[in-house]
């Protein structure tokens, strides 16, 4: 049975990878400070944003597991905030939670990680083309990129795999205060497609970067939005 860790599952795109595991066969742990409304996973209360909780959390997940096969680091928040006007407490808050949670449980479950083991972190399509407003959000899931690209480096010689999803626009709560149906329509026109990726769609992505079928591949920041940015 695959070993699974995903943070940030309570809800959104995280709900949706923890159902594609559980689908799937897999014993899954979920690290978040929300609820998890489902009886069928093991649940730790923890903010991603405290770095001694987070390794603490991760390793009991581990311990819990009795290992780990797959970690998906998909927990994020999002603020909309002109450049000028970010306080140092938001800009810290975002970047504490968007990437340095993925450090630390990186950190504290990497090494009991067997070879064939899977790492997948959620980046964005903000990570590569900003919008205004979005300064500190971008500049979060650029570093999760970059970030993917060291960690698939120093883990391949473990044959540990690492790779980062950028999800395109997707309707979940994360971001829903500033949208409105205008907005989403012309998200829609955007889209080669004339559609966007929903959040079962984004977990099979993920679902195929921790599987076999996609061994050969290390190191991607594969986009997943339905053709809104294609580089």
């Amino acid at each position: 049975m695959t070993r699974v860790i995903v943070t940030g599952g309570a809800r959104g795109i995280g709900a949706a990878i923890v159902e594609h595991f559980v689908s799937a066969g897999a014993e899954v742990v979920v690290l978040d400070r929300d609820p998890v409304e489902r009886t069928d996973v093991v649940a730790i209360d923890v903010d991603l944003a405290e770095a001694a909780d987070t390794r603490t959390a991760g390793l009991a997940a581990v311990e819990r597991l009795g290992g780990v096969d797959v970690v998906v680091n998909n927990a994020g928040i999002f603020d909309s905030t002109p450049l000028l006007e970010i306080d140092v407490d938001t800009w810290d808050r975002v970047f504490a939670v968007n990437v340095r949670a993925m450090v630390t449980l990186m950190q504290a479950v990497v090494p009991s990680m067997a070879a064939g083991s899977t790492v997948v972190n959620l980046a964005s399509m903000g990570g590569k083309a900003g919008e205004p407003g979005q300064a500190h959000y971008a500049a979060s899931k650029a570093a999760v990129i970059s970030l993917t690209r060291v960690a698939a480096m120093e883990f391949g010689p473990r044959g540990v795999r690492v790779n980062c999803v950028c999800p395109g626009y997707v309707l979940t709560d994360l971001g829903a205060a500033g949208r409105d149906p205008a907005r989403v329509a012309a998200w829609e026109a955007g889209s080669p497609l004339g559609r966007l990726s929903t959040p079962a769609e984004i977990a099979g992505v993920v679902g195929f970067l921790a599987g076999p079928d996609s061994v050969p591949i290390t190191g991607e920041a594969m986009n997943a939005s339905s053709g809104h940015w294609m580089t």
